[in-house]
């Protein structure tokens, strides 16, 4: 990547998305000591694009994944934290909006399961979505607010599965799981 460059690393700051906490507890009698994130729960969105016949992913950079592998290009569902006071089927709907450019209608997206992510460290729970989209419901080219760099991919079904055991390519564990629900629930109904 030419145009980044890591500047510094510090543990000297205040965190605004984690938090790292130390916690003493006593399991099966033993004394033990744990380090843990507070981190935010979260939505992601498995989005078919009924014209398309493709599952709509997006592509971002990551920084943690970067300093693991010198890319930091991760594929992805359509996710957002639960930051907000507002019910996960209305995340759900503004994160499609914001990150893929799809306006859905709320009573069309389907919640499929919760989920634990970084369960030695964190345990977030993300919640897992489901929802069809065409191009009708298109209103912009999607791509994250501010400074978010997302960018949107249509992946044929035809190329999924392929997509899916593809080590080259960073994936996250909700785009895996999503994806293999929707070979087992809904590829032959679409």
């Amino acid at each position: 990547m030419d145009n980044f460059k890591v500047l510094n690393i510090t543990d000297d700051f205040e965190p605004k998305f984690v938090k790292p906490q130390r916690v003493d507890f006593v399991l099966n009698g033993v004394n033990r000591r744990w380090e843990i994130l507070k981190v935010y729960d979260s939505v992601a969105i498995l989005i078919y694009h009924e014209q398309k016949k493709s599952l709509i992913i997006v592509k971002q950079f990551r920084l943690p994944v970067y300093l693991k592998n010198g890319n930091g290009y991760t594929y992805e569902l359509c996710a957002g934290l639960i930051d907000k006071d507002k019910t996960l089927k209305e995340i759900a709907k503004e994160e499609i909006l914001e990150e893929c450019g799809y306006d859905v209608d709320i009573k069309s997206i389907q919640q499929v399961t919760e989920f634990y992510t970084g369960v030695g460290f964190a345990g977030g729970k993300q919640t897992l979505f489901y929802c069809c989209v065409n191009e009708e419901q298109k209103v912009s080219e999607g791509g994250g607010i501010d400074d978010e760099a997302i960018e949107v991919i249509y992946l044929p079904i035809s190329k999924a599965k392929e997509f899916m055991f593809d080590t080259t390519k960073a994936k996250t564990p909700g785009l895996m799981f999503g994806f293999s629900w929707f070979f087992l629930e809904k590829l032959d109904k679409v």
